[in-house]
């Protein structure tokens, strides 16, 4: 069963990884636990994960008016991982964009 949905690349995770050169992050699955999301980047990656933090967002509410009235949602709830790799390795994303 894939954990990992994507991995995260925003500006505040970047600014994350270029202070800390092997922390990298991924948007998991909420039913995963640390144990599979280290298995499972360390399968996709060939990569040595030293430690998995990880970290639960609730789904936003939003509402907007248009034309047909008030409108009202709400975002989904995601779970966020942060990985710490031994140090010396790296995992390059871009790598496969052609």
């Amino acid at each position: 069963m894939a954990f990992i949905i994507k991995p995260l690349v925003t500006e505040k995770m970047t600014k994350i990884t270029d202070k800390q050169q092997n922390r990298y992050g991924f948007v998991v699955r909420p039913e995963a636990n640390k144990l599979q999301i280290k298995k499972e980047v360390e399968g996709l990656y060939h990569v040595t994960v030293v430690d998995v933090n990880t970290a639960r967002y609730a789904g936003k509410r939003s509402s907007r008016y248009t034309k047909a009235g008030l409108v009202k949602g709400q975002k989904p709830a995601f779970k966020k991982a942060i990985v710490t790799l031994k140090d010396g390795e790296t995992i390059d994303f871009y790598s496969n964009i052609d």
